[in-house]
């Protein structure tokens, strides 16, 4: 049973040895891989936080180390949580994280993010003090379009941001997206396959544009910084772009606009080689 605003206990305690031991599987091949791949803050916030501790964190010493960084904390949710939720959550420094961890069948895909995708994906950019204040941003600004009707909008700036952004670092593009990196195959896939687009951040493009939520993404969205990306959307009214995205179409997933900054043009392959997939708005 849940509290109002969705919290339960993580109950560590419960965790069993297999449990601990599919974090430990998980977290090592990611460690692995990563370096050279992902934005350097995620490796900084892995130390800061010291997730490379054996077995699944516990939160209570994991939110001692969060708090002195940022300010925020994990909180345990039963699952998915309704937006308003999730919002409030977020614009008070909470960031929800499901329980439970996947089963060794599903330890390349499952459909509900579990702790692993939640805690290592997530948690060490949150030890980074400006992407901690875009995910606080993002969640006030979530609070103001559930008034507003545009959840559906602002779902796809988390969704190219948060879960799938690529950063630009020099002349080479760095993954920092939770969805990312808490992934042993699209971590190779988003830099390194030649079907997906990679393109400039535009966020009312990025609006726009339809997205993959069951297999890899068709297109990603890259920043120049993080400071960047706070200042484009900290320093937005989206009240105007909602209503001006109102009476427009929705742009494909793979679609190339000409304004487009295109740092890949995607050959699509990968999309066309697979069954027909779906793609959605919500996070």
């Amino acid at each position: 049973m849940h509290k109002g605003d969705w919290t339960v206990p993580q109950e560590w305690h419960l965790y069993r040895a297999d449990e601990h031991a599919m974090w430990d599987r998980l977290f090592e091949r990611q460690a692995r891989l990563l370096p050279g791949r992902v934005a350097p803050a995620f490796l900084e916030g892995l130390d800061i936080l010291r997730l490379s501790k054996p077995g699944i964190p516990d939160f209570a010493e994991l939110n001692a180390r969060l708090m002195d960084a940022t300010g925020w904390q994990v909180v345990a949710v039963p699952g998915l949580v309704p937006d308003a939720v999730f919002f409030d959550h977020l614009a008070n420094r909470r960031f929800v994280a499901g329980r439970f961890i996947r089963r060794p069948d599903q330890i390349d895909y499952l459909e509900e993010p579990d702790i692993f995708h939640d805690v290592f994906g997530h948690v060490p950019l949150l030890a980074n003090p400006v992407f901690a204040d875009y995910m606080a941003a993002y969640g006030r600004g979530g609070q103001r379009a559930v008034k507003l009707g545009a959840i559906e909008r602002l779902a796809r700036l988390y969704w190219y941001t948060v879960e799938f952004g690529l950063l630009r670092s020099g002349d080479s593009l760095q993954i920092y997206g939770a969805g990312i990196v808490s992934s042993f195959s699209e971590s190779v896939f988003a830099l390194d396959d030649p079907s997906p687009n990679r393109i400039g951040f535009d966020l009312k493009r990025l609006m726009q544009t339809r997205y993959r939520i069951d297999d890899f993404q068709q297109t990603y969205f890259v920043i120049d910084s993080f400071e960047d990306l706070l200042a484009q959307t900290i320093g937005t009214d989206f009240a105007p772009l909602y209503q001006e995205l109102a009476g427009s179409t929705d742009l494909d997933v793979a679609t190339i606009l000409p304004g487009d900054t295109v740092f890949h043009l995607g050959t699509q392959a990968y999309a066309r080689s697979r069954p027909t997939h779906s793609s959605g708005s919500s996070e």
